[in-house]
């Protein structure tokens, strides 16, 4: 079943009385997206009013207007994340209540697995379901070209897989994860490599980006190595200013041997769905 249409811009004008065109993409723009509705702007602003939205409560709204786009006999991709498990759990929720049927959930890691399982979504692999109608996933950084860095969770090989097989993608976060430039955050941008001679590989991922002020550092659990899903370590890569040109360094990144796979997904989103305090905001391209 296709899944449902994508246009950012046929909602309701925003309380400013503008919509950013998305002719515009300027980082200010970027931020100041048209609301899903004046209702839910009202709602936000109720809440707001009555207490401080943490960052979970941001995440929540954006979750639940992701999971609008979800129908009954879609075959579907769950992210991996905070972010993420607050879709499945809506997802779930709508199940056991009727409101969903016939729903297949392909999950991007062995806890969206088992945290989808606990709920009832009947689950598959891409093995047997090769194409996917709609993916949801959180995401860490998001630039103004919708491109995204992702897998701070540890997941994004297995996340990159599901979602390039996905028709539409839609993206989830909290206007705390909006950058000018990947990298912006100065938090981790992930690589999975291979744990054969992986200071070989992190010394030369870090040589790539010494322009950037590159650091790369192993990722760890307590005092072993991080392992992923798929037996692999994570080679996190620290940046003092954003990536100059992420399409060359995607490529660079993948050239070198050992490599599995790098947190950088271009061109891939559908659809970001941003929650922040005045509301909920849809950008596409």
């Amino acid at each position: 079943m296709a899944a449902a249409a994508f246009n950012a811009l046929s909602i309701a004008p925003a309380l400013s009385g503008k919509c950013i065109s998305n002719n515009n993409t300027g980082f200010r723009a970027f931020k100041s997206q048209c609301y899903i509705s004046t209702s839910r702007s009202r709602l936000v602003k109720a809440m707001a009013a009555s207490k401080v939205l943490t960052q979970d409560d941001l995440k929540k709204l954006a979750a639940d207007k992701a999971v609008e786009y979800v129908e009954s006999g879609m075959v579907l991709g769950l992210g991996t994340g905070s972010t993420a498990a607050f879709v499945v759990a809506k997802i779930g929720e709508l199940i056991k209540s009727g409101a969903l049927k016939d729903i297949v959930g392909i999950p991007t890691s062995k806890r969206t697995a088992e945290q989808a399982a606990s709920l009832g979504i009947p689950l598959s692999v891409l093995d047997d379901h090769p194409k996917i109608d709609l993916a949801i996933d959180g995401a860490d950084e998001v630039d103004p070209e919708l491109n995204l860095v992702k897998g701070r969770g540890g997941a994004l090989l297995r996340e990159k897989m599901v979602e390039a097989a996905s028709s539409k993608f839609v993206v989830v976060v909290d206007e705390s994860k909006l950058v000018e430039g990947l990298g912006g955050s100065k938090l981790a941008m992930p690589v999975e490599v291979v744990p054969f001679c992986w200071k070989y590989n992190a010394q030369r991922l870090q040589a790539l980006f010494d322009a950037e002020g590159c650091q790369a550092k192993l990722r760890m659990d307590g005092e072993k190595p991080y392992v992923t899903d798929n037996s692999n370590y994570i080679v996190d890569l620290y940046f003092e200013t954003p990536i100059k040109d992420a399409r060359a360094a995607s490529r660079a990144i993948l050239g070198f041997e050992g490599v599995v796979e790098h947190g950088l997904f271009l061109d891939m989103a559908t659809a970001v769905i941003i929650a922040g305090s005045d509301g909920v905001s849809v950008k596409s391209k």
